[in-house]
């Protein structure tokens, strides 16, 4: 790890939320954007440290951790390893082309729509970086407000019907979590995660822990049949709305499960795997019919996105090396993809003012970029070879195939669907009878800035993704080895006896860099 001795993650986080505060003295929507577009700038900037810094091992790194109220044993406890590491290069990424994207589109409360936007980025941030349970509900809840802000306010003609919904699907979930740190912490007195994977627990106890935070974490990811607030946010958010949703928010679901649930209730996890199994095929399979029968553009990647973190959680939940792999890849990637397809459903509507397949068909002709920029994307989508869609997706089905033939046969099922409604996405807009392109302009500077750096990682993690693997391999090689010592520890518990306990394998102590005093306990 690259020892800076500087707070790398605390800077990375709370930067944005700082340049937000000053964005309110700012005068003028051109200042406002060029401003937040620099502080995007520099926050990559910030990011290069972990980019070559991040070392291939297990252990927690850029570790930060104070007391925070000592009295509860509540600790500002920052860290990130291989699981959670490419989600923060990607929330980082994402934050200029949202700026980018929403340049024009945005024309009222720029100023409002621009802290929403930093806002997100520390509270997204703030969750893949938290240690301490506390803080990370406190980021888990923040991220709520600007979401549903940026839908409410700057979102279609049913906006209010749409982030009402939103709101409530995740507040209930975050109940449901919230109800399980409480239980964690009655029964260990601790808040520390990496501490809480450590802990004895029964079986039972474990269940209720596993019931609590896996509903949360559907409702968030979404699974299927939770998943009908996502279609609706989705439509009615501007397009960085809707690729913050896509590539960012949904992803935090399939962190949790892989965070807390697996190493914290191993026991749980695999009793329920069978459950969980079912719900992620179930996704996949309805998400793909759904996608298929849409006319709105932003339904139908919406639905799709249902089936792919489908895809996600049944990698998640064969607990193989391989498929959790795959799921971490197919997280990053549905977050490049997805978001790519955002932009250019944003893009087209900017010209057409519709959303409608109908209304936007036969453009090859006419923007020969576009046409070649959503070939790109929807290939990748599929999982075509050589893109990063194709190898996240092998990865899984290896892993499946490990386990279970049969489920790999409905994994390659599900592939065939996406298949058809991804066709016919392209063959519709691509290829149909022209409707009203002629005089359409083809992608400006502008949308060329945003969409290529996507394109070049769609093609990079297809071809080379070394070193994201290498970033990733040692925190889920650990990861499964644990699970597979807890949940044989506990196999005979799942009946009878609530009073075998797990033994946690002692190998998560974090690293720290120089300016921080690990040694005091907690």
């Amino acid at each position: 790890m690259l020892n800076t001795g500087f707070p790398v993650l605390s800077a990375l986080i709370f930067f944005p939320l700082i340049a937000a505060v000053v964005l309110f003295f700012l005068r003028g929507d051109n200042t406002v954007k060029v401003f937040t577009l620099l502080v995007s700038l520099i926050e990559c900037v910030l990011v290069l440290p972990i980019i070559f810094g991040f070392e291939s091992t297990a252990q927690f790194q850029f570790v930060e951790r104070q007391a925070w109220i000592e009295s509860w044993n509540i600790f500002y406890y920052l860290g990130i390893d291989g699981i959670s590491v490419l989600l923060i290069l990607l929330t980082v990424l994402l934050l200029p082309i949202c700026i980018l994207c929403s340049w024009r589109y945005i024309e009222k409360r720029v100023k409002e729509f621009n802290f929403c936007l930093l806002l997100m980025t520390t509270a997204c941030l703030g969750i893949f970086s938290a240690l301490d349970f506390v803080l990370f509900y406190v980021f888990w809840e923040a991220m709520l407000i600007p979401m549903y802000l940026i839908i409410a306010v700057w979102g279609g003609p049913n906006r209010r019907y749409a982030s009402l919904k939103f709101f409530l699907y995740t507040l209930a979930g975050s109940t449901l979590f919230l109800a399980a740190i409480v239980a964690l912490f009655i029964k260990t007195g601790t808040f520390s995660i990496p501490e809480l994977m450590q802990h004895q627990y029964t079986f039972q106890f474990q269940a209720w822990i596993f019931l609590a935070l896996a509903l949360a974490f559907a409702i968030k990811v979404p699974m299927y049949p939770f998943h009908t607030w996502l279609p609706a946010a989705h439509v009615e958010a501007p397009t960085a709305g809707s690729v913050l949703l896509a590539s960012i928010l949904l992803k935090m679901g399939t962190y949790g499960f892989l965070r807390f649930c697996l190493p914290i209730t191993p026991a749980a996890s695999d009793y329920f795997a069978p459950l969980m199994i079912l719900l992620a095929i179930l996704s996949i399979i309805v998400g793909s019919l759904l996608a298929f029968g849409q006319s709105d553009m932003k339904k139908l990647i919406a639905y799709s996105s249902v089936a792919h973190m489908g895809f996600v959680t049944l990698g998640i939940f064969v607990f193989a090396f391989r498929g959790i792999e795959g799921a971490i890849m197919h997280m990053v990637n549905h977050g490049v993809i997805t978001g790519a397809l955002f932009l250019l459903v944003g893009l087209i509507y900017e010209r057409s003012h519709s959303r409608e397949l109908s209304e936007n068909m036969g453009v090859s002709k006419y923007l020969p970029a576009y046409t070649g920029f959503l070939l790109l994307f929807a290939f990748a989508a599929f999982g075509f070879p050589g893109t990063n869609g194709f190898f996240s997706k092998l990865l899984i089905l290896l892993g499946i195939f490990q386990v279970n033939f049969w489920l790999g046969v409905l994994f390659i099922i599900g592939l065939i669907l996406g298949l058809a409604y991804l066709l016919r996405l392209l063959l519709t807009v691509g290829w149909g009878s022209p409707s009203k392109v002629q005089g359409w302009q083809d992608m400006n500077l502008r949308e060329w800035i945003y969409l290529v750096p996507l394109g070049l990682l769609v093609i990079y993690l297809g071809v080379g993704p070394g070193k994201a693997l290498d970033f990733m391999r040692p925190s889920i090689d650990n990861l499964v080895q644990n699970f597979e010592q807890e949940k044989n520890l506990v196999i005979d518990e799942h009946k009878p006896s609530p009073a075998i306990v797990l033994k946690k394998a002692p190998n998560l102590e974090p690293k720290t860099i120089e300016f921080i005093d690990m040694k005091a306990s907690d």
